[in-house]
């Protein structure tokens, strides 16, 4: 039995670890959820494949529920504690001192209690990982809880070398390489061809690749396509896969121009209109929004062209943050029309954005 801890989007993270187990194919019975985490059963592949999560923490194999579990974990040398549903620092050092107790017959331990931290962060255990481990308490909301131990981390590290090690950078204007693996997922695709027809300098087709699809991305400016070539020499070296890209400078108004192939799967974040200074109105974000259908109206059109029946477009449309706090998420019919079929929405956001990535999963139908 395992749980998987949910990242700072809980939400999303949860939809991206359903859509997982069906582009993986994996055999998962879900025990129950909470806001953060998830409980289920599964065979040991789920452990392989883990890393190819982008919104999940840790992978957590439990072995068993209530103070008594205590006794069934393996005795480590050193280990820390992470609490997902209680913030108590008292009970956190119980814990912690149980632990040591059950392992004093088997040998001397050490516990590690960074001053406040419930959950001890992917970084910190990665940096000592496998020497010290994380052994993780799970609270219901009527106080009982599971106790398990993490066995896989998505790594923290990784994914920022993904964002700000390659060669050519824009820092405002790309999407992070952890929503990028989200998206991919959130395809259900497990192989094919895949486009972004939006890519600036390559970041999800950076994630194509390194997930071994046939990898397409275009964009309409001669710049930032030598920045996704030269990114990608950085990757192949970096990441010393063999695997590459084909990239085009090509309107993605105009893609069959561009392209022979159909594509399994097209996943993009378009142009999202100009930086807002200030949180709009809701008059101001209906003005907005529209001015931007019609372009996107197009673009869709364009896929129509391009992409296979039954297959699948993750796109992200703008929403706004309102002036009073909501957020104005615009329904769009014509997509319908176009032949695309709305299978999920999800919103990814901080609380100081006043544009938020309102993320369509859609199926091309006709």
């Amino acid at each position: 039995m395992y749980a998987v801890i949910f990242g700072k989007n809980p939400r999303l993270s949860e939809a991206e670890f359903h859509a997982f187990i069906r582009r993986f194919n994996l055999r998962v019975r879900v025990i129950e959820t909470s806001r953060n985490w998830m409980v289920f059963e599964s065979s040991k592949k789920v452990e392989h494949l883990f890393r190819r999560l982008g919104g999940s923490l840790k992978l957590v194999r439990i072995t068993g529920e209530g103070e008594t579990a205590i006794k069934e974990l393996e005795y480590a040398r050193f280990f820390t504690v992470s609490l997902y549903g209680r913030e108590d620092w008292k009970l956190w050092r119980r814990l912690g001192s149980g632990i040591k107790r059950a392992f004093k017959a088997e040998g001397p331990s050490k516990f590690f209690k960074p001053a406040r931290v419930y959950a001890m962060p992917s970084e910190l255990i990665l940096k000592g990982f496998p020497e010290v481990r994380d052994f993780v308490f799970l609270f219901r909301e009527d106080g009982s809880f599971l106790v398990g131990e993490t066995v896989r981390i998505t790594d923290p590290f990784e994914l920022k070398k993904l964002d700000v090690e390659r060669p050519v950078q824009r820092p405002m204007l790309s999407i992070p390489p952890r929503l990028a693996r989200i998206m991919v997922n959130l395809t259900e695709v497990p192989q094919g061809n895949f486009l972004d027809p939006f890519c600036g300098i390559g970041t999800i087709v950076q994630e194509f690749v390194l997930q071994g699809l046939n990898a397409y991305g275009s964009d309409s400016s001669p710049k930032a396509i030598h920045g996704a070539r030269e990114n990608l020499k950085w990757l192949k070296k970096e990441f010393r896969t063999k695997r590459s890209a084909r990239f085009e400078v090509c309107d993605a108004r105009k893609l069959k121009k561009c392209f022979r192939v159909k594509f399994d799967a097209i996943v993009t974040e378009p142009y999202l209109g100009e930086p807002l200074k200030h949180n709009p109105s809701k008059g101001e974000a209906v003005g907005m929004a529209n001015r931007l259908d019609r372009f996107y109206f197009s673009v869709f059109d364009s896929f129509s062209d391009v992409i296979k029946r039954k297959g699948v477009v993750v796109f992200v449309f703008p929403a706004y943050r309102l002036r009073g706090g909501e957020i104005y998420r615009k329904d769009r019919k014509w997509l319908e029309k176009l032949g695309f079929e709305v299978l999920g929405r999800y919103t990814d956001f901080e609380e100081r954005h006043r544009l938020v990535r309102d993320i369509h999963v859609l199926k091309y139908k006709s």
